[in-house]
């Protein structure tokens, strides 16, 4: 028996809604956001393991930046405009492992910590980047190993 669903254009724009209020709510705005992706990618590029990584596929930084803005405001606010696919990025990348995505959540945590000291809008924001991590790394293992690598996520920190 499946279920006959109706979602209208007015649903989806009011869950967006509540998804940008409650964040906001938070104190997770656009400029969080946009102070967030700044200041990690900062923390990235200076990075002995990660910098490397980035520095071979990025070229135009600004770029770069505003689509990791975007990106993080369809995370957090369930705006619809990033338009990509993060995990194929990802696969292309040799030797991605779980230190590296246990590195990218450390830093990721850490500007959180610099930028609020509500555990709520920590939670919120952490929470979504190591399910992030978490479905690439367990998307890398998976194609590596077959179905075995479903739970290569388990071990990542939490903030």
């Amino acid at each position: 028996m499946t279920a006959n669903v109706n979602v209208s254009r007015a649903d989806v724009l009011d869950a967006r809604a509540a998804k940008l209020a409650h964040a906001e709510s938070l104190g997770v705005t656009e400029q969080f956001v946009s102070q967030l992706v700044d200041e990690f990618y900062g923390r990235i590029r200076e990075d002995d393991l990660l910098g490397p990584i980035f520095a071979e596929r990025i070229s135009e930084w600004p770029a770069h930046l505003e689509r990791m803005k975007s990106f993080w405001r369809s995370v957090l606010f369930n705006s619809g405009e990033f338009a990509g696919n993060p995990m194929s990025k990802h696969i292309e990348i040799t030797g991605l492992e779980e230190h590296h995505f246990t590195r990218w959540l450390d830093h990721f945590y850490a500007t959180l910590r610099t930028l609020s000291n509500q555990p709520e809008s920590i939670r919120l924001v952490a929470d979504r980047a190591r399910a992030i991590a978490d479905s690439l790394l367990t998307g890398i293992a998976i194609g590596k190993t077959g179905i075995s690598g479903s739970t290569a996520g388990r071990n990542l920190p939490h903030v």
